[in-house]
């Protein structure tokens, strides 16, 4: 282990690799305040990233936005609360309702239209 001091950019690209080669479904990226990492995640398409400091944001992250990537931290929360809210984020799923698969679709929509207008060189949106 080392002192040395990393970029989040480059362990956040290396840690959604693992999701978008199939490895794994979700994961677990832990920084100072956990924005940095879930800035840098949200900007992968596909990647729906949150900080989450509690296990009601962890379990509603997932149940209703489908989100793949937690962001803990560790300047904020303690060992004991961060190891809850990673086990809640693990053991939620999904919500079925309609309403919220709805939601993430638009989401991913909200993407595809960014994607287009960054290629068209036009403003979004």
């Amino acid at each position: 282990m080392s002192e040395s001091p990393v970029d989040f950019p480059d362990v956040t690209r290396n840690a959604i690799s693992l999701i978008q080669e199939g490895k794994v479904k979700r994961v677990i990226l832990v920084c100072g305040t956990g924005a940095g990492a879930c800035i840098a995640a949200n900007k992968i398409p596909g990647i729906r990233a949150a900080v989450c400091h509690d296990t009601f944001v962890a379990r509603q992250a997932v149940e209703h936005d489908d989100v793949n990537v937690l962001c803990i931290g560790a300047w904020i929360i303690g060992p004991q609360v961060a190891r809850d809210v990673i086990e809640t984020f693990l053991a939620s799923e999904f919500s079925t309702e309609e309403h919220f698969r709805r939601r993430v679709d638009k989401l991913g929509e909200l993407e595809r239209e960014a994607a287009r207008a960054l290629v068209e060189g036009r403003r979004f949106p």
